[in-house]
């Protein structure tokens, strides 16, 4: 019988390392073995103030499922260092920062693991991951996109002119500024989060245990900066032929009940790919689908497995 993942342990295969990028920048991964023959190979990279050990239980399965699976953490998130001038706010001169990390990540990791090889990202980690496709700095055979922020949730203002007022505002004060309220008292979880990420009490529990456990996973609200470098970036998914001329196979799971990121985005994007394909989900979905209620997290997984077996078979 195998035994039930405990989403609140590190793995008995997992292993925990420091990658350094080639500025010197640490960035924290976690690697699993894969089963010999290998299936293949996963990198897996969280959204904006995650941390891996939010999605134990998924790495896991597909550890179990044959995979050699791979997570790592943002440069200035969780366990990869802080860029901003306080242990909470989220913040980056620039996206470009962090496709340049992945490029360095992705090269160095496709050389010592099987193929075929696998990109997925959750939220901005999907974000940065389209933008990665579209210029070129990765050449996955096939691609998993959870929640991916390929727009943001909020009004229905031209990119630019949301680009423009986010500007001032790093104008009008120090970029590395906090741009959204977090709770009444620093640090302290907003009481309405939940309602925000995952129907499921227990596997959103799992992250503030992490959080007790390891402090410095903790991290609140993007700052002025990100708000900003968030929607140039958001320019260069939106210009015209961009995803058009992605070759891989990306399959995005989106939810229209999202309250964080676009899912009207989300759906124009499998329109525009020319691999591309959606599994949409609506009111019994939250932002984090890979973290929701069994019934909704099995169809998310189970349609994963079954696009890398027809997209990505495992070589003989």
């Amino acid at each position: 019988m195998t035994p039930a993942i405990d989403r609140r342990s590190i793995p008995a295969d997992a292993s925990e390392t420091r990658w350094t990028a080639p500025d010197g920048h640490a960035l924290r991964r976690i690697d699993w073995p894969g089963a010999k023959p290998a299936r293949g190979s996963i990198l897996f990279l969280p959204g904006r103030g995650d941390f891996y050990e939010k999605y134990l239980e998924t790495l896991e399965e597909w550890h179990r499922a044959g995979w050699r699976v791979t997570a790592a953490d943002w440069r200035g998130q969780a366990g990869s260092g802080r860029l901003g001038d306080d242990e909470v706010t989220g913040h980056i001169d620039d996206f470009g920062d962090w496709v340049a990390d992945l490029a360095a990540l992705w090269t160095a990791w496709k050389a010592e693991t099987p193929g075929p090889h696998v990109l997925a990202g959750h939220s901005m980690g999907g974000h940065l991951v389209m933008r990665a496709l579209i210029e070129q700095a990765v050449d996955p055979e096939a691609v998993v996109l959870s929640a991916p922020m390929l727009g943001m949730a909020g009004p229905p203002l031209p990119l630019p002119m949301l680009q423009g007022v986010a500007k001032l505002m790093t104008l009008l004060g120090k970029p590395t500024r906090p741009a959204w309220k977090w709770s009444e008292k620093p640090g302290e979880i907003p009481a309405r989060r939940r309602d925000l990420l995952s129907h499921d009490a227990q596997r959103y529990a799992d992250e503030l245990w992490w959080r007790e456990q390891r402090p410095e996973l903790v991290m609140g609200p993007g700052s002025w900066g990100w708000v900003e470098r968030a929607y140039a970036s958001s320019r260069v998914l939106e210009r015209t032929g961009a995803m058009e001329a992605v070759e891989a196979p990306v399959l995005i799971v989106s939810t229209s009940n999202d309250k964080l990121v676009s899912h009207p985005a989300a759906v124009r994007a499998s329109e525009r790919l020319p691999k591309g394909e959606l599994v949409a989900f609506g009111p019994e979905a939250h932002h984090e689908i890979l973290r929701e209620t069994d019934d909704v997290r099995d169809r998310a997984t189970n349609a994963i497995e079954e696009f890398l077996d027809r997209v990505a078979p495992q070589r003989s």
